[in-house]
């Protein structure tokens, strides 16, 4: 187990290393934790900004590929509908803002389901061969979720005036759902991330799953409300995220506050979980990985 002890003037924070278990002593695990995770702030922004570059450096699309994925999905399912291959029921709003708010916030999920494996696997050579707090690597990760949901408000705000949605008071909540897609994200992607440094087939299940599962998410249609899908929708954490988001963007009442308020205080205790079970087994994968 080790300790941070207090900086000494001119050699910094001193940590010291025991024979104790790590989860010895639970109150100091936390404690530990905490202090790294403040200590690496600096660190994370200087690997966000190395990583956003290295996205984009090599692409003669550079950032235009940010705002892609979103605009040709509507685009698919708008012309489905058009030709009558999907029926779509009620939606409140007109579809193709209706869609297309969705597809913005799916795609906010899943690039923050992926970036915590992205931030291991980009640093790997730095994890075997540097001592540094490795919860830079989250903080990362969340930041480049971030900078990604800010760049897509970019096209998302025409839309928004396009279609004539008024301005209104729970508009100013929609921040807070749009970073509880982004934790609920990350806290799944820390899990399957720290596994995956270990299993390659981690990484590519999560591509194949993640196409399937927005068929299982109110992304592209209302919520089914009946059947083995209802329950399966229902049941499905991103649904009451995603759809709460939408809503109070455009002004509808919330059809599932009730389940945001649920998977927020779940995500919350798992943001804590995820993050002990990072810092316990990082180290045994990577000096696995490393020898």
């Amino acid at each position: 187990m080790s300790r941070r002890r207090p900086e000494v003037a001119g050699v910094g924070p001193i940590r010291v290393y025991t024979p104790e278990p790590p989860m010895g002593r639970l109150g100091q695990f936390m404690i530990d934790m905490w202090a790294d995770l403040l200590a690496s702030r600096e660190l994370a922004w200087r690997l966000t900004v190395r990583d956003f570059s290295a996205m984009y450096r090599q692409s003669y699309a550079g950032y235009v590929w940010a705002f892609l994925p979103p605009l040709f999905a509507s685009a698919t399912f708008l012309l489905l509908r058009s030709g009558g291959v999907i029926s779509v029921g009620d939606t409140g709003i007109p579809y193709p803002a209706f869609i297309f708010i969705g597809t913005l916030l799916w795609q906010v999920f899943v690039d923050a389901l992926n970036n915590p494996a992205r931030a291991m696997q980009t640093s790997m050579d730095m994890l075997v061969k540097v001592n540094f707090p490795r919860e830079a690597l989250v903080l990362s990760a969340v930041e480049m979720s971030l900078i990604g949901l800010a760049m897509r408000l970019v096209i998302l705000v025409p839309v928004l005036a396009w279609y004539r949605f008024p301005l209104n008071a729970s508009m100013a909540l929609f921040p807070v759902g749009a970073l509880g897609l982004v934790l609920l994200g990350t806290v799944m992607g820390l899990f399957l991330g720290t596994i995956g440094m270990l299993y390659q087939d981690v990484q590519r299940a999560i591509g194949i799953i993640t196409t399937f599962w927005m068929f299982l998410t109110p992304v592209i249609a209302p919520g089914v409300r009946h059947g083995a899908i209802g329950v399966i929708m229902r049941l499905n954490p991103v649904t009451p995220i995603l759809a709460t988001t939408r809503d109070w963007l455009t002004g509808q009442p919330p059809e599932f506050l009730g389940g945001f308020f649920i998977v927020m205080g779940l995500t919350v205790v798992g943001l804590v979980a995820a993050l002990m079970m990072y810092r316990l087994f990082l180290p045994r994968i990577v000096e696995r990985l490393g020898m």
